[in-house]
C-alpha cells in the first residue's frame, strides 16, 4: 500500500483497487483509521490529537486526495501530498 504522506507520527496510505467510497488509511502507533475523502467520516480509533491532525490535513488536501484516488483506481503511481505543517 503506497504511502502518500507522513507527519507527526501519522502515516497516510492508499490502496490500489480499493473498495468504494473513496477513502484513505492512516496509522499512528498501533491505531488505524480510514477516512472517507468526500465526507471526512472516520472509521476506527485514533488518539484525539492525532485524529485532529489527520482531519486538518484531510481538509487542506481534499482535491489532491481525490486525484490520488483516481490514480489508484487506474493503477497509476500516486503523488506524494505535503505533510501537515
Amino acid at each position: 500500500m503506497p504511502e502518500i504522506s507522513r507527519f507527526l507520527g501519522v502515516i497516510v496510505r492508499m490502496y490500489y483497487r480499493d473498495h468504494a467510497p473513496p477513502h484513505f488509511h492512516a496509522s499512528y502507533s498501533d491505531y488505524e483509521i480510514t477516512v472517507e475523502i468526500n465526507t471526512g467520516i472516520v472509521e476506527g480509533r485514533f488518539p484525539r490529537r492525532a485524529l485532529s491532525a489527520v482531519l486538518e490535513w484531510h481538509s487542506e488536501h481534499v482535491d489532491e486526495l481525490r486525484e490520488n484516488w483516481n490514480l489508484a483506481r487506474n493503477e497509476l503511481p500516486l503523488e506524494r501530498i505535503e505533510p501537515l505543517e
